[in-house]
């Protein structure tokens, strides 16, 4: 399996972080932010999707700087602080690219307590004509094929929902997932909510109707359907970790 990084078990740990103050979220993967020293810069915004409810501006945002002089932008967009209940915040990433990550950090550290246990892990495991994030291997488990997806969608309904804009390359996942639970093989949908303030998830039939058929068919098929939740971790209030630690109810 891998090799939990330094500190907490199953934390993922981030490079140090800039605060600012989101300005504008444009051309899909641009943003600009006013840093707390009152610079403006131009941040990388590694998202493709809508964004729905992480595109706040006028929120607290923390951005990854990078001086490598190869980079058209010197600043990544990591995470934003989100209006919560009373008078707290809820933090999101926005950073999709962090998923993958965050959720092997989980499985190796077994917190991810229904695939704990497992050997081996290898990343993005390819069957036929698609590519799985993760085959979970062990002699006495056998394999399970795990695909992760992130979830920040919170509506006003106060629930989360995947996917926040029409993902046919998810319904694609869902399919080969049904295809291996029908063959007999182990296979898991992972959501990695990456919202604090998201309790429970389901799927958003109101944006994409064909994957919500899909997730129904592959729960019916035998694709076990997990969701769990991040939690952060601050030093003098900069966030520095965070970890898949949440075990959030399935709304099929």
């Amino acid at each position: 399996m891998t090799t939990p990084l330094p500190g907490k078990p199953g934390e993922w740990r981030y490079p140090a972080l800039m605060a600012g103050t989101l300005i504008r979220r444009y051309k899909r993967f641009l943003a600009d932010v006013r840093l707390d020293d009152g610079r403006e810069v131009v941040a990388h915004c590694p998202n493709t999707g809508a964004m729905t409810a992480v595109n706040k501006p006028g929120c607290r945002v923390w951005l990854e700087p990078n001086d490598n002089p190869r980079r058209k932008l010197a600043w990544t967009w990591e995470l934003i602080e989100l209006p919560a209940e009373g008078e707290g915040v809820a933090t999101a990433s926005v950073n999709t690219g962090r998923a993958n990550r965050i959720a092997e950090q989980a499985l190796g550290s077994g917190l991810i307590e229904p695939l704990a246990g497992y050997a081996r892990l290898k990343r993005e495991a390819k069957v036929d004509d698609a590519r799985l994030d993760f085959l979970l291997d062990d002699p006495a488990l056998g394999r399970a094929y795990v695909e992760v997806k992130q979830v920040t969608l919170k509506e006003a309904d106060g629930l989360g929902y995947f996917p926040d804009a029409v993902s046919a390359r998810g319904t694609r996942h869902l399919r080969t997932l049904a295809r291996l639970a029908r063959e007999g093989q182990r296979a898991v949908l992972l959501f990695c909510v990456a919202h604090e303030g998201i309790a429970s998830v389901g799927a958003a039939a109101h944006i994409d109707p064909a994957y919500a058929e899909a997730l129904a068919a592959a729960a019916a098929s035998g694709v076990e359907v997990l969701a769990y939740g991040v939690r952060f971790s601050r030093a003098e209030g900069v966030p520095v970790a965070v970890a898949l630690e949440r075990r959030l109810d399935v709304r099929l």
